[in-house]
């Protein structure tokens, strides 16, 4: 009778250190995810990991509960574990990628990248694979080890861009009142920075088989990018049209010519005539 009332006890403390495990665990994990100066990329990554080493260590207390000598329990898992990581080198290999990304923060969540034929905004990093979203909204499963051996495009780390946009006007046009016009219409924008160094350039950059190619260097935040561009390429388009600045397509000139021996048989017959 005292063995079963033991071993009760023992089931019972067992039970209670369980669920404390797992609610100070769930609470770890909130509580680190409500941190609001903590980075959304760190959280993405402690905060499950704090819950989960919660967990394992509540399970260890019940073991010693039960008087399992958890020492050579851990050895054993220890050796386990080499063995299946000798198994699982590709997978470990995603694990200490996902550290290395996390320790040199090549991006964070939120940001837009590109890697390799890849691109989207990041949703989570974890510690296996990085999860994206592409501007479709297209859900992308990206194993860690293929964004650490590969060339990483940050489209949001840096605060401002730069974006060239291209003009073509006609051979017969001016190309000062191009300019003119051009200037005219980006004054408006706001978006466009004009700090010292960043100045709006506008210059002729080509002359193409039809056109002059008259190229526009602005600078924006980079959340104003993607507007910014396609807002200026129809105001200026628009201005250029008011302003009698044609926009030309490209023309060919078709010479038919007779062949040699059709014109030599010609020739003769003319001839003999």
């Amino acid at each position: 009778m005292e063995y079963f009332i033991a071993l009760a006890i023992n089931v019972l403390i067992a039970g209670l250190v369980l669920i404390a495990g797992w609610t100070i665990g769930n609470y770890a994990n909130k509580k680190i995810n409500n941190i609001k100066k903590l980075d959304d990329t760190i959280k993405s990554f402690l905060a499950p990991s704090a819950k989960y080493i919660i967990f394992i260590l509540s399970i260890l207390m019940i073991l010693q509960q039960f008087g399992v000598q958890t020492t050579s329990l851990l050895a054993i898992f220890g050796a386990a574990g080499l063995a299946i990581g000798l198994a699982l080198q590709g997978t470990l290999s995603n694990v200490s990628a996902g550290m290395m990304l996390l320790i040199l923060r090549p991006f964070n969540v939120g940001d837009f990248i590109s890697c390799g034929s890849t691109s989207g905004t990041v949703k989570t990093i974890g510690l296996f694979a990085t999860e994206l979203a592409t501007l479709e909204n297209i859900y992308i499963f990206v194993p860690n080890s293929n964004l650490w051996n590969t060339d990483i495009q940050n489209f949001s780390r840096n605060d401002m861009r730069r974006q060239d946009l291209i003009f073509g006007i006609s051979y017969n046009d001016d190309i000062n009142k191009a300019f003119k016009t051009i200037e005219k219409t980006i004054e408006k924008d706001e978006r466009i920075i004009l700090d010292e160094g960043k100045v709006p350039q506008i210059m002729v950059t080509n002359l193409g088989e039809s056109s002059v190619d008259i190229t526009l260097r602005i600078w924006s935040a980079s959340s104003d990018f993607a507007a910014l561009k396609v807002g200026t390429m129809k105001s200026v388009k628009e201005a250029l049209d008011k302003d009698g600045i044609s926009i030309p397509f490209p023309t060919r000139t078709i010479e038919m010519v007779q062949p040699a021996n059709e014109a030599t048989k010609a020739a003769s017959k003319k001839k003999a005539a």
